[in-house]
């Protein structure tokens, strides 16, 4: 069976609630690992977590960007394993230079935290191949350097490379460039996603953010 690791962070505050639906709602096999831990690389998969690592000091994630971990995210993520990073863990991830653009302060310049709806660009990656292309859903969303930016040239390359995974709906709570919620790498091991899908209920009306965890599962199974 695969096993997913989750990295905790001084300051995250999202890794339980990851813990929990994997481990608990979808059954499965996912452990909390410690930021120093020296076992990250024996897991299948790594899923950082949202928060606040090391207070947002400097600017968000991009402390714990430069902690050992990130080279081993690095050597994870250019082996081809995969790595889901959600709120500060995609902050950590584009810091990390393993996602391309960057995340600045809302252009509301508040914290913002409610519902939204988005919609899948790309269902062609580990992450979202059980969803139709097109497909909107609602998710919850809490962040304050949320805002999704890339200058013209590189905006037009993650277009051109299809690394737009998710996008919001109409509603586009930060002022994200293009209405973006979700980007991947361009091997699409790697995706960061603004949003929260573990904190969406899982019922008949809420599915959908929690089948980004069962596309990651079902991707995971042996071939």
């Amino acid at each position: 069976m695969a096993r997913i690791g989750i990295v905790v962070f001084p300051g995250s505050n999202c890794d339980r609630d990851v813990h929990y639906i994997l481990n608990n709602v979808l059954k499965i096999q996912a452990d909390l690992v410690w930021h120093t831990d020296s076992n990250l690389g024996t897991y299948d998969s790594v899923i950082i977590p949202g928060g606040f690592a090391y207070g947002d000091r400097l600017r968000a994630g991009v402390i714990a960007a430069h902690t050992p971990v990130a080279i081993e995210l690095k050597k994870m993520a250019k082996g081809g394993r995969t790595i889901l990073g959600i709120c500060n863990g995609f902050q950590i991830l584009v810091e990390c230079g393993l996602l391309p653009g960057a995340l600045v302060m809302n252009n509301s310049l508040s914290f913002v935290c409610r519902w939204t709806t988005i919609q899948v660009d790309n269902n062609n990656t580990p992450f979202t191949s059980l969803f139709k292309r097109n497909q909107t859903f609602k998710i919850p969303i809490a962040h304050g350097e949320g805002r999704y930016v890339a200058d013209g040239r590189l905006l037009k390359s993650i277009l051109r490379n299809n690394q737009v995974v998710f996008r919001y709906f109409k509603d586009d709570p930060n002022g994200s460039v293009d209405h973006i919620a979700a980007v991947c790498n361009e091997e699409g091991n790697v995706m960061g996603i603004m949003p929260h899908p573990e904190r969406a209920p899982v019922n008949r009306s809420f599915d959908e953010a929690s089948m980004i965890f069962r596309c990651l599962s079902t991707y995971l199974q042996p071939k």
